[in-house]
């Protein structure tokens, strides 16, 4: 990880978008080839929302380590990339946090590829609960009992450890965890995950009835969307 020229740091997690590795709860609705392009364009709509903080560093963290090369083409220089590590996920999420902080980072927050439309507003509110009010950790929940991103100002091992990941009792579990070591926190607003099929169909209803959706937040989603049969039929 490069040295800190900010205070801040956004950590965007990120899988190698190869057919039937990502987004696999979508089929059999869609092809994993369709899943794997969706996610390209989920990916390619929260680095362009990002993109636009100022003030804030921001990073790609991938998986595999040796999915580097698929990643670069979403990069420029002051994009950092660098391949998780860890056993499991909330390894990956704490080493994360750990390298981010002896980067000189004062604080870290880590979000999704699973929201597209995410308002970059979301992101910004982390941070500045973290450096204004004492918040020692943030959560942006999903309705699915998740998260979509997770803020600190040092590291917490303890809140990625025993997790039941990809529950609906993530968010409650690691919660209680924080509880239990007395950690002040803070909840942002609630957003959605596209984890479901259910999901994109509300996602492309919500925003079908816009003029130029394609050119707002999640835009290249819903075109991607738009094109597909069974959303042209809706």
């Amino acid at each position: 990880m490069k040295p800190s020229t900010s205070k801040m740091l956004l950590v965007v997690v990120a899988k190698e978008p190869v057919a039937g590795q990502v987004k696999t709860r979508l089929s059999p609705a869609l092809s994993p080839e369709e899943a794997a392009a969706l996610y390209q364009c989920m990916l390619a709509d929260r680095l362009q929302e990002v993109g636009g903080l100022v003030g804030i560093d921001l990073a790609i963290a991938f998986t595999p380590a040796n999915a580097r090369e698929a990643f670069i083409p979403l990069t420029h220089p002051d994009l950092g990339l660098f391949a998780q590590r860890g056993n499991d996920l909330g390894e990956r999420l704490h080493n994360i946090f750990v390298d981010a902080f002896a980067a000189g980072y004062e604080a870290v927050s880590i979000i999704d590829s699973d929201s597209p439309d995410l308002p970059r507003a979301l992101v910004r509110e982390s941070f500045n609960l973290l450096l204004s009010r004492g918040t020692e950790v943030v959560f942006g929940p999903c309705r699915d009992g998740g998260y979509y991103l997770i803020g600190m100002r040092e590291p917490h091992p303890e809140l990625f450890e025993n997790i039941p990941w990809s529950s609906e009792v993530v968010l409650a579990s690691t919660l209680e965890k924080a509880g239990k070591s007395g950690l002040k926190t803070e909840l942002l607003s609630c957003w959605n995950d596209l984890d479901t099929f259910e999901d994109l169909l509300d996602f492309h209803k919500k925003y079908s009835g816009e003029q130029e959706p394609g050119n707002r937040r999640g835009g290249k989603t819903f075109v991607f969307l738009s094109r597909l049969p069974r959303f042209i039929a809706e």
